[in-house]
């Protein structure tokens, strides 16, 4: 009732008003909602520089909810830029990247030959940050795009390998401790230099020892094969001398006159000397035919023990130089497994640079159906004789501590990697498991299944013949390289996942 009469009165007034006074109302209330509006919606992100000098940039977090990129560097934040990522359908994933190569003047084979200054790669499909238009609101295909100007400013300061996280809400780096993290050794530190360079000259040498050795054999093999073959062509013509040397004994004793037995008599004489001189020649050839099978097992043994010690100390000396690098450690609750990267440097034909993945191994977690949310945890500088540690978290289904304390890592595995751990090393702790984008030439892929993932659904890699790492063969370049003939849709079990070896696709 009391309403009705409310808005009675309310049309009575606006009769008495009129048009002008109801136009003016509802523009202050128009001018209200807005203001209102105003002051609950969080204002657009803008560019910034820290007031500082900056430091080489560590890792670049993106936040899709704030669509804002941040930059770091050993002391804080220094950049910061307003990015466009996926829209509705492609996407940018949620996850842990790494930069795997850049190209300053980039265009897209997809999308009609479309301008991508400044492209910094993070997927092998074609994930990427790069400049381009924004429109202030998530609009690209998938990548992270970032106003020109910044992303020109950017691609000159990072490198291979920078850490790239990207979040479905904002996250940012805290200050960390924790007795599983790494605690390098100074005296291991300190001895890694020369130490590397020791090792190498040792295996330059045994390479050299062991290509030397291994023309020996083949010579040796080689004069042990024509021996014998010259020791039955002498045994043939020693048999014919006897026989040539027999008919002269028949043709003299049937001589009747004097002239014809000094003629068989000359012969005799010539097939007697030949046959002697083939005799001696054959009783070398037996005498050396005795030794040289010998001899040519000795050099291939000895070419084997070479090529082993080439294999060792090329190991050695490939472990000592990894050891001057960062290094990368992966934590997987999906696959209880722990994955070590190293970047070797080594560029890849196909583009990008090879990544060392020789260390791959169990990992005992504690409650392993309980998730332990995806954790980053990064060495931003030397503290001390130690290092100074930060912590991201981007999926918090556990503390980043609890679920660090959940963990132990393989002994051996600390042993190898932990005494000269260096700044901008890094552990990631997930539940997920790596991504088919992880391969021979990308550090870690990792991505939030609980967030869409439509910029990756949409670039299905081609797969072709790539080598992936294996336990089995240790190849030249110093790495475990196994080949394998993949087919288009095939897949290869590998540490309890299974993995796609993508082709490189230059795309967006």
């Amino acid at each position: 009732m009391a309403n009705r009469f409310m808005t009675a009165k309310s049309i009575v007034a606006m009769r008495r008003w009129g048009v002008p006074a109801i136009v003016t109302l509802a523009a202050l209330a128009a001018l209200t909602v807005n203001a209102t509006a105003r002051q609950t919606r969080p204002a657009p992100p803008t560019e910034e520089t820290a007031p500082r000098d900056a430091g080489e940039p560590i890792m670049a977090i993106v936040s899709i909810k704030t669509q804002q990129v941040t930059l770091y560097d050993a002391e804080g934040w220094i950049l910061r830029a307003p990015v466009s990522t996926g829209t509705t359908g492609r996407e940018t994933p949620a996850g842990i990247f790494a930069v795997i190569e850049k190209d300053k003047d980039h265009h897209s084979t997809l999308y009609d030959d479309a301008w991508m200054p400044n492209m910094q790669r993070i997927t092998w499909n074609g994930i990427a940050l790069h400049g381009g238009p924004l429109p202030g609101y998530a609009a690209s295909h998938g990548c992270v795009r970032m106003p020109y100007e910044f992303a020109e400013t950017l691609f000159d300061k990072t490198r291979i390998g920078m850490r790239v996280i990207i979040s479905p809400n904002d996250a940012a780096p805290v200050e960390f401790s924790h007795p599983a993290l790494f605690v390098p050794k100074a005296e291991a530190l300190a001895a890694a230099p020369a130490r590397a360079e020791t090792l190498a000259r040792e295996a330059e040498e045994a390479a050299r020892t062991a290509d030397e050795a291994k023309k020996a054999a083949a010579t040796t093999a080689r004069e042990a094969a024509s021996l014998t073959a010259s020791l039955r062509k002498l045994e043939g013509l020693k048999t014919r001398a006897d026989a040539e040397l027999a008919l002269a004994d028949k043709a003299l004793a049937a001589a009747k006159t004097d002239q014809a037995r000094a003629r068989a008599e000359g012969v005799k004489q010539k097939a007697a000397l030949k046959a002697t001189e083939l005799g001696a020649q054959l009783d070398t050839a037996k005498t050396d035919a005795k030794s040289k099978p010998d001899a040519a097992a000795a050099a291939k043994d000895a070419a084997k023990a070479a090529a082993t010690r080439k294999a060792d100390t090329a190991k050695a000396a490939s472990e000592a130089k990894l050891a001057l690098e960062p290094v990368s450690v992966y934590i997987s609750r999906a696959t209880q497994k722990i994955y070590v990267r190293r970047n070797t440097h080594k560029p890849w034909p196909d583009g990008g640079e090879v990544f060392d993945a020789t260390i791959e191994v169990p990992v005992t977690i504690r409650s392993p159906d309980r998730p332990l949310g995806t954790h980053v945890f990064t060495a931003m500088a030397r503290n001390g004789a130690g290092l100074r540690w930060t912590a991201v978290t981007i999926d918090n289904a556990d503390d980043a501590r609890d679920a660090l304390d959940r963990i132990t890592i393989p002994q051996d595995v600390l042993d190898r990697i932990a005494p000269t751990a260096l700044p901008r090393s890094s552990i990631i702790v997930s539940d997920e498991p790596l991504h088919r984008e992880t391969n021979y030439r990308t550090e870690f892929v990792a991505v939030l299944n609980n967030q869409p993932q439509g910029g990756l659904v949409t670039r299905r890699p081609t797969v072709v013949e790539v080598p992936v790492a294996s336990a089995n063969y240790w190849g030249n370049n110093g790495f475990f390289f196994q080949p394998w003939n993949s087919q288009p849709g095939y897949t290869q079990p590998r540490g309890g996942q299974y993995y796609q070896q993508p082709m490189q696709q230059r795309w967006w």
